[in-house]
């Protein structure tokens, strides 16, 4: 009997011990990474504390290049905090451990000024009291019903194509010379290099001039450690007498990136873009413009992008589009982007890396349509061709810049990576109906050509060579409406694809049925109790891909599993006010 007890004793001190002879193995879990400043100065000295929930944790220092190694962790979920004399602290929270794993951390140091510079930016948005009329290419409605039954024309009085700007309080801030917009949002942004950080502030401000001509400023800036990503963009336009409006902006980007093969840290970019609108009788309305992109990163690129539509109305209810674009549209406009949660890699530039040689997405769209209204019903058939050249493709995972192909976001795990160019055709079919006065459902059913892989077990560097086009189905259901009493705002969506993709079917889909993939929810709330400000208040929910659907398995370059995704899962939140 005394023999059984040791032999149990025994093996109890050998299990008690497995966990500290695990940790002083060589193939141990470890974190390591660099430190570098925001312009992309290694760090020698600084200090790196790994805090581990286990209440395993280290401090280390960077050598000569930067460059530190926590070795000897047990498995477990770790914060990683950098320390540098005249520098603020970065963090990086929520780094998981497996057995025999290593991982790699890399942070930004920045200074105070740094992390204070002025931001970002984005246009003023448009209502979407209308989301169930059909829209033309420059997103105004066509055609509108008032409550009385009658039909509004697309322009209304003051030139703001007949919309009713009433917010929950009955105030109209079209009614004032002077329109401003500030929002806070926070949470997870996982859209690849050039998502928003994990907290950011926008603003938008308006001026209109004698009535004819508006002066605006929009920007927004994000902050959580490292270098901001900022985007400021100022415009004029201006109402002639024959109904055109002509409107030039100037845009300023600037985003954080992390440090490639002792390159700057920063992506800065330039863009003038002009544009210009009118009609010709009641018979054609016409839109076109440019704009021309000046990038700095890893060298210098140069972008020329032009777009253009015309609508041809062959009857009241019916018309006939031509678009022509060379940019993805912004998913944000029917949201507000005076509430809705920014992502910069929407407002662009497109940039990936291959072999540390950097490119912009170039795109070509073509596009013919016909958009027919029957009571609170809306049909659109549309037949497209589409050419990408250089697409960035979103991935999800923990990757490094070292090798030159993929670009790493400094705010989340997710990175951008070049895909094969992408020739596709395709069809849509839109059914939208007004089911009541605070609801509309939409669908959308198309098939046109995705970017996917030949085989399975490709290897990151290798996944644009095996990538081919192949045709998919697509479909979507989607609902919106405004909660009565409440005045609560939702949008909900529901994409399906029928098999494995790397990118959308449909890439520049402007319809009414346009939706994210797969599940995504949208909630604008105003705030009650703030009747006795100028504006109102609004808290706001976006929430992208929820179960993280359509996620394609690749292996990184240090064996671990990435994958790459048509749209990352998404969940960020915030307020905005609005005078």
């Amino acid at each position: 009997m005394l023999g059984r007890l040791g032999f149990k004793l025994g093996l109890l001190g050998i299990a008690l011990a497995l966990p500290v002879l695990a940790a002083d193995r060589p193939g141990s879990s470890s974190i390591s990474g660099y430190v570098r400043s925001a312009s992309g100065v290694p760090q020698m000295g600084a200090m790196v504390e790994v805090l581990g929930t286990a209440a395993h944790n280290l401090k280390v220092f960077t050598d000569e290049n930067g460059f530190y190694s926590a070795s000897g962790l047990l498995p477990g979920v770790y914060s990683v905090k950098a320390y540098s004399p005249s520098f603020l602290p970065a963090l990086r929270e929520r780094v998981g451990l497996q057995p025999g794993s290593s991982v790699m951390v890399n942070l930004k140091l920045s200074g105070l000024f740094e992390a204070i510079q002025l931001p970002a930016v984005r246009g003023p948005a448009d209502d979407d009291d209308w989301k169930w009329v059909l829209r033309s290419a420059s997103n105004r409605p066509i055609l509108r019903m008032l409550e009385d039954g009658s039909l509004a024309s697309a322009a209304g009085p003051g030139g703001n194509h007949g919309q009713d700007n009433r917010g929950p309080d009955g105030h109209n801030p079209d009614n004032h010379d002077l329109k401003g917009s500030l929002s806070f949002v926070a949470g997870s942004a996982s859209g690849g290099f050039g998502s928003s950080s994990d907290m950011n502030t926008g603003f938008s401000v308006e001026r209109s001039l004698f009535s004819t001509s508006t002066v605006a400023l929009q920007g927004n800036v994000g902050y959580n450690g490292g270098s901001p990503n900022t985007v400021l963009r100022a415009s004029y336009s201006h109402t002639l007498a024959d109904g055109s409006k002509p409107e030039m902006a100037f845009t300023m980007r600037r985003l954080a990136a992390p440090g490639i093969g002792g390159y700057g840290t920063a992506l800065q970019a330039m863009a003038l873009s002009a544009s210009d609108e009118f009609s010709l009788g009641d018979i054609l309305e016409l839109r076109f413009g440019s704009e021309l992109q000046t990038i700095q990163f890893l060298g210098r690129v140069t972008a020329f992008r032009p777009f253009g539509s015309a609508d041809l109305h062959l009857s009241p209810h019916t018309i006939l589009e031509y678009r022509y674009a060379t940019s993805e549209p912004d998913g944000r406009v029917e949201k507000g982007f005076d509430s809705a949660p920014a992502d910069l890699s929407e407002s662009g530039p497109r940039v990936s890396v291959a072999g540390f040689n950097s490119t912009v997405e170039r795109a070509h769209h073509h596009e013919i349509s016909l958009s027919h209204r029957a009571g609170d019903t809306n049909l659109q058939v549309a037949m497209y061709s589409d050419r990408v050249a250089d697409p960035a493709l979103t991935g999800v995972g923990d990757v490094s810049a070292d090798g030159g192909q993929a670009l790493p976001d400094i705010y989340s795990e997710t990175f951008t990576y070049r895909g094969k160019q992408l020739d596709a055709r395709g069809m849509r079919v839109v059914l939208q109906r007004k089911l009541a006065s605070d609801l509309t459902a939409t669908l959308d059913y198309g098939y046109g050509g995705v970017l996917d892989l030949s085989k399975s077990d490709i290897a990151l560097q290798d996944a644009r060579r095996d990538a081919f086009v192949r045709n998919r189905h697509t479909a979507s259901a989607k609902f919106s409406g405004t909660l009565p009493g409440l005045h609560t705002r939702w949008i909900t969506s529901y994409r399906w694809i029928s098999g494995q993709a790397l990118t959308p079917v449909d890439m520049f889909n402007e319809s009414p049925g346009q939706s994210d993939p797969y599940l995504s929810i949208f909630i604008r709330q105003p705030i009650p109790g703030t009747g006795f400000l100028p504006g109102h208040m609004d808290a706001v929910v976006d929430i992208r891909n929820l179960l993280a659907q359509g996620y394609v398995p690749v292996m990184g370059q240090d064996g671990r599993t990435v994958y790459l995704v048509q749209s990352a899962r998404t969940v960020r939140g915030g307020v905005a006010f609005t005078f």
